[in-house]
């Protein structure tokens, strides 16, 4: 039996309503496991691990160097400065490596940023491990203020010996409002 309301105003609505619920639904639902999938499938976007590296690295590898890359990127309306300390170093598989990224934030009040990794290749992306990383948190930074965000790693031994280079690209996002969100919310 079909329904039919006596205000049709009121059908249009409950049916755009129920039309962005399943939408929303279906994009985090559906889509972001899908894209993890093909992700893994293809080879693409080198996501690296979201936790620390916990097992104890092999002997370091003195025969063989490895090429790391460090790029950084602001996301868009994000006001600091953010960059490597140096953009490239030589590594040996095995080896605990440290740099620091560099940020300033030009804005007179504090802000607090994100900061997404990504390794290149993405097939590299499970050989390298970060052990310490301020990717790992939020980073809050008052105006004006400068810091030194470390980054520990380790390059695998089972590299595959065809990756000569791995580039490690962080962007960097604004998460003020949704931090102090978090905070208001306690």
């Amino acid at each position: 039996m079909i329904r039919v309301s006596a205000n049709p105003v009121v059908d249009i609505v409950a049916k755009l309503v129920t039309t962005a619920a399943l939408m929303f639904a279906f994009v985090f639902v559906v889509m972001v496991p899908l894209y993890n999938v093909l992700c893994d499938a293809l080879g693409i976007n080198g996501k690296t691990a979201s936790s620390a590296y916990t097992s104890v690295p092999a002997a370091v590898d003195e025969d063989r160097l490895v090429t790391i890359q460090f790029v950084a990127t602001n996301n868009d309306g994000m006001p600091w400065e953010f960059a490597p300390s140096q953009t490239v170093m030589k590594v040996h598989p095995g080896a605990v490596n440290d740099t620091v990224f560099l940020a300033r934030n030009p804005l007179p009040q504090p802000m607090v940023a994100q900061a997404i990794p990504s390794v290149s290749p993405s097939r590299a992306a499970e050989y390298f491990h970060k052990t310490e990383c301020f990717c790992f948190n939020q980073q809050p930074l008052d105006g004006q203020a400068s810091a030194q965000m470390p980054l520990q790693f380790i390059v695998d031994q089972d590299l595959p010996r065809d990756i000569r280079t791995i580039t490690l690209s962080y962007t960097i996002f604004d998460v003020t409002e949704m931090a102090s969100g978090a905070i208001a919310a306690r």
